[in-house]
């Protein structure tokens, strides 16, 4: 809602202009037809003229212009911004409104809606936008206009707003109905269980059944008991993972209307939700020429809006990320063991290799696991039947590019570096499930 004046002006409507078009012959003809009669023509023209006039006083003056919209807001995620009009008297053929901002905020820094009447004076309309970015953004201002009963003519009025709305990751798949039904089971000890006898720290002595691994069999406390007695083992907590995200340019290409970088916040968020359930601490690590960010580590669930604030720093840059610079600082600072969940996408050959040897270096400390999406627009174009040399050609291309890209994540794997790629829609449910199945082996610490 805002208290600036309003600035209203009368405007012809798009059937004004048509029925200028039409009387612009009927003019002509007479002209032709009856030179004497020439002045029925100015004639025409200042009827039309008038009646624009008379229309767009029919049409009212607007009383109150009210507008609203979400102070916080998800990327990719569906928002409304309410706008609501009160008129003093007239009547309207319509009313349509238009705002416009931050194209973080709205698409293309527009938005346009038909008002709906409420009552005789009341009209309102709900704008629905998609927030395509992360950061501060704004609504800033609006355009109302309305149309008199014969849609000649129409007032138009405009007033700046201050609406911030700030643009933060979006966290959909941490309240999806899924993850959160695991987690109650794992507080309950469904999963605890599991995990319970598959990890690396001794948690009890258990008799041992037919099924059981013999390697877990304690000799000594069986031969003390004359019984046979298997180690019970607890996966290990107070691991340090560590998710790395590339803000370089290849990760700011959208897919699916959405930057595959705000696709990778979304899926590190929940999987470190999930962490940190577990008793794991969790730490934000973002480059692109140069390390741009990297958040403490956190250790209670109750913190995690830390690791949201620091996800929502996370820049985009039009430039090729350093892996060199990046990587090695990011191995300087850390002092344990840990696992490194490194987020990325590369589209050339020798980017792809400065990539793979930053890891490598990684990978003689660490558990490395690189994350990246499939490239759905190479698949169909690869796979597309060919219509002529043009398309057979870019087939062509794309398969060269997949063999290329097959062959980077093949070193990777050769390297030790444990591999994901999935469509981006699938991509935050197999990270948890390679997360777990980690910590279930208790190969971080």
């Amino acid at each position: 809602m805002t208290d600036t004046p309003l600035r209203s002006r009368l405007v012809p409507t798009a059937r004004a202009a048509a029925l200028v078009v039409l009387a612009a012959p009927i003019a002509l003809l007479i002209a032709a037809l009856a030179p004497e009669a020439w002045v029925v023509a100015p004639i025409i023209g200042a009827a039309i003229v008038a009646l624009i006039l008379i229309d767009a006083a029919l049409a009212g003056r607007i009383a109150e212009l009210h507008v609203t919209a979400p102070h916080d807001a998800e990327v990719g995620g569906s928002e409304q911004a309410l706008v609501e009009a009160v008129f003093a008297g007239g009547q309207r053929g319509g009313v349509e409104c238009a705002v416009g901002g931050d194209p973080r905020v709205l698409t293309g820094g527009r938005a346009e809606q038909a008002l709906q009447q409420l009552d005789g004076q009341h009209w309102e309309a709900a704008i629905s936008f998609t927030p395509s970015r992360r950061g501060p953004g704004s609504i800033d201002r609006v355009w109302l206009r309305w149309a008199g009963p014969m849609g000649l003519g129409a007032r138009q009025a405009e007033r700046a707003l201050e609406l911030p709305v700030r643009v933060s990751p979006n966290l959909s798949l941490t309240r999806s109905p899924t993850l959160q039904a695991f987690l109650k089971d794992a507080q309950f000890g469904v999963i605890a269980r599991r995990i319970r006898g598959e990890g690396t720290m001794f948690e009890a002595l258990a008799e041992y059944q037919p099924g059981m691994d013999r390697r877990r069999i304690d000799w000594k406390a069986s031969a003390r008991h004359s019984h046979l007695y298997a180690k019970e083992m607890e996966a290990e907590r107070n691991n340090q993972i560590v998710f790395a995200f590339d803000c370089g340019q290849a990760m700011c290409e959208p897919v699916a209307g959405m930057a595959r970088i705000d696709r990778a916040v979304s899926a590190a968020l929940a999987t470190a939700y999930v962490a940190l359930k577990g008793g794991d601490r969790v730490a934000l690590f973002g480059f692109a020429a140069r390390p741009e960010v990297f958040s403490p580590f956190v250790a209670d669930a109750r913190d995690f809006h830390r690791l949201q604030g620091a996800a929502a720093g996370l820049d985009y840059h039009a430039q090729e990320p350093n892996f060199t610079l990046a990587l090695a600082t990011l191995a300087g600072r850390l002092k344990r063991r840990s696992l490194i969940v490194v987020f990325s996408d590369f589209t050339d050959p020798t980017s792809a290799e400065l990539m793979i040897e930053s890891i490598g270096r990684l990978t003689s400390r660490h558990l490395v696991l690189f994350v990246t999406m499939t490239d759905a627009e190479l698949d169909e174009m690869a796979t597309a039947a060919p219509g002529d040399m043009q398309d057979l050609a870019m087939a062509a291309t794309s398969d060269a590019l997949l063999r290329q890209r097959a062959l980077v994540l093949s070193r990777l794997r050769q390297l030790g570096v444990d591999v994901i790629e999935a469509p981006f829609d699938r991509i935050g449910m197999r990270l948890i499930d390679a997360y777990l199945a980690i910590k279930r082996k208790g190969a971080i610490g």
